[in-house]
């Protein structure tokens, strides 16, 4: 004997959503019911496939089924879970043609040295320029562009709160450092690194860039990870002074960006500290820290050295007081970051012209 969808439904009806306090038939969860002899089959619909309830739900249908219906009703593998399509995640920074990330394996190779002037050398190709200071524990781009005392303002676009970023020679900024006192320690947990992370990509006002550079923060940590997640980054370009121990430490990060669940291209390596010149002797080149050690590495790794940096003291100066050295483009390091940002665009261009657009990285929990 045969069952009415009737006698289904009104049996359902005794099952009340613990906390919503209605029957599931009212809440509408109850879909694609047949039944054929005494095979009852439906789904339960759920917002999410993680819902709390969904266990006992699943077991009140069955009590219920057998207890009001009939107690051979065969039920018990009958019922499905359905939860509605996720929403696509909305796409970060849409106006961004493409976003850089400069990392180094160990601190203290003037990464975010090399980053400040390169994007200022990049504005004044004309182009289009930010920068974020991913650096979180060590924020030094505030000082480096002369902005320790600025303070973004947030604008409404399109009704959502968005920070809009200090501009400087150019480039548009985005620091931590901006939000905090400069001379406290900044005391977070990796979660809270990486929230102010998320803010900066998702609620900075960024607009129209061809470039957004990410100075990040050195070795390999919930930054990084963060940011492949958050967005797809277009390459990496590492940082290194040609000593072994720092040269150990690049291919660490090389190794991370090219890993089989990152898979960001590398641009180039860049080699910092490459040689000591004097001002009294700007003909002489002094191998303090070695000798051609990227160019090595970048052969190794069949990666394009994108530039070699001198010691000069003037670089230390020019950053200590806010007035980037790839402003003067006719000093001898002005002329490094100039070629070292024509290096850029060109594997730049190489990048977008042979690969495939860099997908985010997508972290899935068995």
């Amino acid at each position: 004997m045969s069952f009415t969808r009737q006698q289904v439904l009104d049996a359902l009806s005794n099952v009340v959503h613990p906390e919503k306090k209605k029957d599931i038939v009212s809440l509408g969860m109850v879909d694609d019911l047949t039944i054929k002899g005494k095979e009852i089959r439906f789904s339960l619909l759920f917002p999410r496939s993680n819902d709390p309830f969904i266990s006992s739900i699943k077991k009140a249908c069955v009590k219920a089924v057998l207890a009001d219906v009939d107690s051979e009703a065969q039920i018990q593998e009958n019922i499905t879970v359905k939860v509605p399509p996720a929403e696509p995640k909305k796409e970060l920074l849409p106006g961004v043609k493409n976003i850089v990330a400069i990392a180094s394996g160990k601190g203290g190779v003037g990464k975010s040295t090399i980053a400040v002037n390169l994007a200022v050398s990049l504005a004044k190709k004309g182009l289009r320029v930010g920068l974020i200071d991913a650096d979180i524990y060590g924020p030094s781009i505030p000082k480096m562009f002369g902005a320790v005392k600025a303070k973004p303002f947030v604008n409404q676009v399109e009704g959502v709160d968005m920070i809009v970023p200090i501009e400087r020679h150019g480039v548009k900024l985005l620091s931590i450092g901006f939000f905090i006192d400069p001379d406290s320690a900044l005391v977070w947990r990796g979660p809270m690194a990486t929230n102010a992370l998320k803010q900066m990509l998702g609620q900075g006002d960024w607009g129209e860039l061809d470039y957004l550079l990410v100075d990040l923060p050195p070795g390999t940590s919930d930054i990084h990870l963060t940011l492949v997640q958050e967005v797809p980054v277009t390459g990496a370009i590492i940082i290194s002074t040609p000593q072994e121990v720092a040269l150990a430490d690049a291919i660490k990060g090389i190794n991370m960006f090219t890993g089989d669940r990152i898979n960001v291209p590398i641009l180039g390596l860049v080699e910092n500290m490459a040689w000591f010149t004097p001002a009294e002797l700007p003909g002489n080149r002094y191998y303090i820290f070695g000798k051609n050690g990227c160019e090595k590495l970048a052969k190794k790794y069949n990666v394009s050295l994108l530039g070699q940096i001198p010691v000069v003291e003037s670089i230390c100066e020019d950053g200590d007081m806010g007035n980037p050295s790839a402003l003067d483009e006719k000093s001898s390091t002005g002329k490094a970051f100039v070629k070292l940002a024509e290096n850029v665009i060109k594997q730049v261009e190489i990048r977008n012209r042979e690969l495939e657009p860099t997908q985010r990285v997508e972290i899935t929990r068995k």
